[in-house]
């Protein structure tokens, strides 16, 4: 299988970027390579070395410590363990993996067993929330509880929508390299609040990557009988790609011990969401790990 990249030099790029957000993260990481049955995958660690397992899993088309600044405020209270998904921007392997069915479980699993963990919490946005109902979907045991921001594989997304306010101005950002187009990309993905930092990274990533649009599957009801970890979801009332009134309906039909709340925000969170959100999450930790 080919690289997810389209030239070395885009991977020098992307990599340089990921290297300056760390920087800019201002926390003490280690990082090590994970042998996985799918190849090796590069992992950030941080946080209290006693403190409880916390698996934190990107978001898709964007870089790890990209997803790990949403959830700063954790670091001190838990051991983070954040991976670089395979078959997306960062030091993990890059070439891809099925996300519809139980690939990505079964890496998540091969990182579990190497740190010895038989079972953690778990916060995914996006595409990452999608491996963590796969993760339910598959080895439901393995998950003490799960926080899901604006996931994947719940509800699916209006395909004329995404084409016409999102993919369409991809496509002129990659002929043009024009600002205004990706201005217009960030401001339609965060509701006109995205950082300035992360706006630059997507655009070389739009320019660098092939994008992943191969979202993990639809979960069904069936599928989560087995799974009864407690589960927050946190969804954006003007979210592009899982708007929050629908993503909710769908969690509540389908998973068994579902928490849910809905903010005023897009699908990348606004700063002041985010200090929200993670007053949440804390709370919700504290309450079931």
């Amino acid at each position: 299988m080919s690289s997810i990249y389209r030239s070395e030099e885009g991977k020098s790029c992307i990599l340089e970027e990921y290297e300056a957000y760390v920087d800019q993260l201002g926390e003490e990481f280690t990082r090590e390579y994970v042998e996985t049955r799918f190849g090796q995958t590069h992992v950030l660690l941080t946080g209290p070395k006693d403190g409880k397992p916390l698996f934190i899993l990107q978001g898709g088309n964007c870089v790890n410590p990209m997803t790990l600044s949403w959830f700063s405020s954790l670091f001190k209270d838990y051991r983070i363990i954040a991976p670089d998904t395979i078959g997306h921007p960062g030091y993990s392997e890059d070439t891809r993996i099925s996300a519809r069915f139980d690939s990505l479980a079964m890496w998540v699993t091969d990182l579990l067993d190497h740190y010895e963990i038989e079972q953690s919490a778990f916060i995914g946005p996006s595409f990452g929330g999608g491996i963590i109902l796969r993760l339910a979907t598959y080895i439901p045991d393995r998950i003490a509880c799960s926080i899901l921001v604006a996931p994947a594989g719940l509800i699916a997304r209006s395909k004329m929508k995404v084409a016409q306010d999102f993919m369409l101005p991809i496509v002129t950002y990659r002929m043009t390299s024009s600002p205004n187009s990706l201005q217009k990309i960030a401001d339609t993905m965060s509701c006109n609040c995205m950082k300035e930092v992360d706006k630059n990274i997507i655009g070389k990533i739009f320019k660098h990557v092939s994008l992943e649009q191969d979202m993990p599957k639809l979960t069904d009801r069936e599928e989560l009988l087995n799974y009864t970890a407690p589960t927050l979801i946190l969804a954006g009332e003007k979210d592009i790609f899982f708007p929050g009134d629908k993503l909710i309906e769908r969690a509540r039909k389908i998973i068994p011990n579902v928490r849910t709340v809905k903010y005023d925000t897009g699908h990348y969170p606004s700063q002041d969401v985010l200090v929200q959100m993670n007053e949440e999450i804390k709370q919700f930790l504290q309450e079931n790990y």
